[in-house]
C-alpha cells in the first residue's frame, strides 16, 4: 500500500499504474470535506515520493464518484467574508493544481455521480472515462454560487467557452452521450468494463500513443479564441444566461461569467485568481445564503419523510374517488411510479374524463421523448376505471378527490369505508377542510388521514400529509411513504383549518384585498411582487386557482381564524366572484383571458375589472412605493407562517420554508419565509411589524419573534 488514508487509498495495481482510490470512511458517499481535501494532499505527496508510479487511475470505492464539496461545510467559510473565502480557496487549487501536474497520466475512471466539486476532480485528470450508468456535471449555479475548484476554468478550455457556460449555467447534469459529445469525457463504457477501460487508456498514454501531455497542457494555457471569436462567444452566452436569470434574483451565473471572461487570456493560475475571486462575491450573496440553506433544507425534510419507512405497511394498490382532473392526475402520478390504481367514479362520462387527463399527460411524456410508447401503454393499463367497490377489498389505500363540499366527502367517506380491509388507509385530498371534522363519519378514524396534493399533481412536488386528532402513526407512515413512491416531497402538518399551506395563503390574498382596497391598482401590485420573485402576482394567482375556490377557502379561513381572516369589509375577491368572474375557468377574473398562438391562455388588460372593483375601493387611488407593497404582503404571510411553527402545525422552520417553496412557489432564492425573516432580521422585522400593526392582526408580530428579537436568535444558524 502506498498510502491509506481516512479518505484516500492509493497502491499498485500493474505495470507501473497505481490505483487512487477514493472512499470518504464512515460516509455512504465520496465528498470534498476538511478531512478528504487533507487526505488528497498526502496521497498525492505519497504517489509523488514513489518513483515506481508510471501512471494513475483514479477510482471510486462507493457506488457513486464523489458526489461533491461538502456543502454543511460552506457556512463558516461563507460567514467570514469574500477575501477570508479567497484565501480558503486558493490553497485548495493549489491542492488540485498539483495532482494535475504530476509528470505522469492520469484516468478518472467515473464508476457513478460526479457532480461540483467531484467533476471538478475529473477535470484534473488528463482523461475521462465514464460508465453507462454515471452522471456528471457542474450544478453549483443552483446553490447560488458557482465551481469553485477549477471546474470554470478546466472546463471552458476543454470543451468551449458555449458549452461550458451551458453546462454550468443549466446546472444540469450531463448523462454520458451527451458528456461524450460535447467533449468533457473521452470514453463511454459498460460498468463492468470500466477499470479496464481506464488502465487501457494509461497504458497508451504510456506507450506514447496518446499524447496525455499536449490533452493536459489545453487546460493550463489560456483560452485559444482570437478576440473576436471571444467577444461573440461571450456577448452570445451573456445574452442567453441572462435572459433567462435575472442578476437581481440570481446573480451567480453573471459574476460565473465575468470571471469566465476575465480569465480567458490568462493561464490556469491566473484564471483560477479570477474564478476564486468571483465566486467570493457569489458566496456572500444573500441568494447564496438562502439556495444552500434550501438545499440543506431539503435533506432534512427527505431525511424526516424516510424516519417513517418503518412505521408504513406496503401500498401494493391503490385506489382514487373522483376522476376528475384531480383524481385523473392522481391516477397518473401512481401509476407513473408503479403503482397500480383503481379510479372510481360514478359515471361513465366522470371516468372517461379521469382516463383523459392521464392519457393527455402520458402523451405528453412520449412526445418530449421522456417515455416511449409501449411505457405508455403499461402505464395506462396499471388504472383501472370503474363505477363500483367490487375490487377495493384488495386496495390498501384510497385517496378520496371528490368535490370540496364537507357534507359531500363526509357521505362518500363513509361509504367508501364499508367496502374496504378494516386496515386500510383512506385519505382524503382536501386542501381546507379538517381532518377531525371529516374522520367523525368513519367507524375507524385512526384509519383516516389527510393527503392534500397540489394542482396540477404531475407538476407539484408537495404533498401535505395531515394528521388528525385521532390518525394513527401507521396511517401517516403508510401515507407518507406512498407520497415518496409516487415522486413527490411529504411533509407531515398536524390539522387545522387549511393546514400549513392555504393557512398561509390567505393572509396573503387578504393583505393584497386590503391594498386594493387602501387604492392600489392590482396590476401594480402584481408587478411588484412578479419583481420581488413570485411565479405570478396575487391577482394573477387567484384568477389561476379559481375564484371561487378562493372565495370557498376565505370563508373556511374566517370560521377558523377570524380575528386575522375575517375581513369587515368586501374585498375585490368577493367583488369578482359575486360578478361570476371566476378566473381562468370562465376565461374572465382579474385579467380577461385569450388563448395565444400556442393555444395557452394569456391575460390581457380588461376594464370592466376596474368597473367592478371601483366601489369597493374607500382609499385614494394612487401608485404605491414598491417597497409598502412587498412589505405589507410579505407580512401577512410570513407572520402566519410563524404562528404556524407557534401552534405546532408544522413541527421546523425547514419543512415550513420548503412547504412554501414547493407549495406555492415563494421565490427560492429567498429561501422561504423564516429564512426570509433571517435575512431581514428578526429584530427589523418585527419593528416592521409595529409599523404596520394598525392594519390588523395578521401584520401583528407573534410572539415567538418578539421572543427570538429579545434573545437574539434566528431561525438558521
Amino acid at each position: 500500500m502506498i498510502h491509506a488514508g481516512n479518505a484516500i487509498t492509493v497502491q499498485m495495481l500493474a505495470d507501473g499504474i497505481a490505483e487512487f482510490r477514493f472512499d470518504l470512511q464512515g460516509e455512504s458517499v465520496n465528498k470534498f470535506n476538511r478531512a478528504t481535501i487533507e487526505d488528497f494532499q498526502a496521497a498525492i505527496a505519497a504517489v509523488k515520493a514513489n518513483k515506481e508510479i508510471k501512471g494513475l487511475v483514479v477510482t471510486s470505492g462507493k457506488s457513486t464518484f464523489i458526489v461533491g464539496a461538502d456543502i454543511t461545510e460552506f457556512g463558516d467559510n461563507f460567514a467570514a467574508g469574500e477575501q477570508a473565502i479567497v484565501d480558503w480557496l486558493m490553497p485548495v487549487h493549489e491542492i488540485f493544481n498539483s495532482f494535475e501536474d504530476l509528470d505522469l497520466p492520469k484516468v478518472a475512471a467515473i464508476n457513478g455521480t460526479a457532480l461540483g466539486g467531484g467533476f471538478e476532480m475529473c477535470l484534473v485528470c488528463d482523461y475521462r472515462v465514464m460508465s453507462e450508468q454515471a452522471q456528471v456535471g457542474l450544478p453549483e449555479i443552483k446553490l447560488g454560487i458557482y465551481p469553485g475548484f477549477g471546474g470554470s476554468v478546466r472546463l471552458s478550455r476543454l470543451i468551449g467557452i458555449d458549452n461550458a457556460v451551458e453546462w454550468m449555467a443549466m446546472a444540469n447534469p450531463k448523462k454520458p452521450a451527451a458528456a461524450l459529445k460535447d467533449g468533457a469525457v473521452d470514453a463511454v463504457v459498460a460498468a463492468d468494463k470500466l477499470l479496464e477501460a481506464a488502465v487501457d487508456l494509461v497504458k497508451q498514454a504510456l506507450a506514447g500513443r496518446l499524447n496525455w501531455k499536449a490533452k493536459r497542457q489545453e487546460k493550463l494555457d489560456a483560452i485559444k479564441l482570437n478576440p473576436l471569436e471571444q467577444m461573440m462567444a461571450f456577448n452570445t452566452a451573456k445574452g442567453a444566461v441572462l435572459a433567462k436569470a435575472n442578476p437581481a434574483q440570481y446573480p451567480a451565473p453573471k459574476l460565473l461569467l465575468d470571471s469566465l471572461q476575465a480569465g480567458a487570456n490568462s493561464t490556469r493560475d491566473d484564471a483560477l485568481k479570477a474564478e476564486a475571486q468571483g465566486f467570493a462575491k457569489a458566496a456572500i450573496t444573500p441568494q447564496a445564503g438562502a439556495l444552500i440553506g434550501l438545499f440543506i433544507n431539503d435533506q432534512v425534510v427527505k431525511k424526516t419523510a424516510k424516519k417513517y419507512e418503518k412505521g408504513a405497511h406496503p401500498v401494493n394498490q391503490a385506489a382514487v374517488l373522483g376522476a376528475g382532473i384531480m383524481g385523473g392526475g392522481i391516477a397518473y402520478q401512481a401509476a407513473s411510479k408503479g403503482t397500480p390504481i383503481i379510479m372510481k367514479d360514478i359515471g361513465n362520462p366522470q371516468l372517461a374524463l379521469g382516463m383523459q387527463e392521464a392519457n393527455n399527460l402520458l402523451t405528453k411524456q412520449v412526445e418530449r421523448k421522456k417515455m416511449k410508447p409501449a411505457q405508455m401503454g403499461e402505464t395506462l393499463a396499471r388504472i383501472r376505471p370503474t363505477l363500483s367497490y367490487d375490487e377495493f377489498k384488495e386496495v390498501d389505500i384510497v385517496i378520496e378527490a371528490v368535490t370540496e363540499n364537507p357534507k359531500v366527502k363526509e357521505i362518500v367517506l363513509a361509504d367508501t369505508e364499508k367496502h374496504v380491509r378494516e386496515n386500510t388507509i383512506i385519505a382524503s385530498n382536501t386542501s381546507t377542510i379538517s381532518i377531525t371534522r371529516l374522520a367523525k363519519a368513519l367507524q375507524r378514524p385512526e384509519n383516516f388521514v389527510g393527503m392534500h396534493f397540489f394542482n396540477p399533481v404531475h407538476m407539484m412536488p408537495l404533498v401535505e400529509v395531515i394528521r388528525g386528532e385521532k390518525t394513527s402513526e401507521e396511517a401517516i407512515a403508510t401515507t407518507v411513504v406512498l407520497a415518496q413512491k409516487m415522486g413527490k416531497t411529504p411533509i407531515v402538518v398536524n390539522d387545522c383549518p387549511g393546514f400549513l399551506v392555504n393557512r398561509v395563503l390567505f393572509p396573503y390574498f387578504g393583505a393584497f384585498d386590503l391594498l386594493v382596497k387602501d387604492g392600489a391598482d392590482f396590476q401594480q401590485v402584481d408587478n411588484v411582487m412578479a419583481k420581488f420573485g413570485w411565479p405570478m402576482g396575487p391577482a394573477y394567482l387567484i384568477d389561476v386557482v379559481g375564484i371561487d375556490t378562493g372565495v370557498h377557502g376565505a370563508e373556511v379561513m374566517a370560521e377558523g381564524f377570524p380575528d386575522r381572516m375575517k375581513p369587515d369589509y368586501k374585498g375585490s375577491i368577493e367583488a369578482m366572484y359575486e360578478a361570476k368572474r371566476l378566473g381562468q375557468k370562465n376565461d374572465v377574473g382579474f385579467y380577461k383571458y385569450v388563448l395565444d398562438k400556442k393555444g395557452k391562455k394569456a391575460k390581457t388588460v380588461d376594464p370592466t375589472a376596474y368597473e367592478i372593483i371601483a366601489p369597493f375601493v374607500t382609499g385614494e387611488k394612487r401608485e404605491f412605493d414598491s417597497q409598502e407593497i412587498i412589505d405589507r404582503m410579505m407580512l401577512a404571510f410570513c407572520n402566519e407562517t410563524v404562528r404556524c411553527l407557534e401552534d405546532k402545525i408544522v413541527a421546523t422552520a425547514a419543512e415550513a420554508d420548503m412547504a412554501m417553496i414547493m407549495g406555492v412557489g415563494f421565490p427560492p432564492f429567498r429561501g422561504g419565509p423564516c429564512r426570509y425573516i433571517d435575512q431581514t432580521g428578526v429584530a427589523e422585522y418585527v419593528a416592521l411589524c409595529d409599523k404596520y400593526a394598525h392594519l390588523g392582526k395578521a401584520y401583528e408580530a407573534p410572539q415567538m419573534l418578539r421572543d427570538m428579537a429579545a434573545n437574539n436568535t434566528k431561525f438558521y444558524g
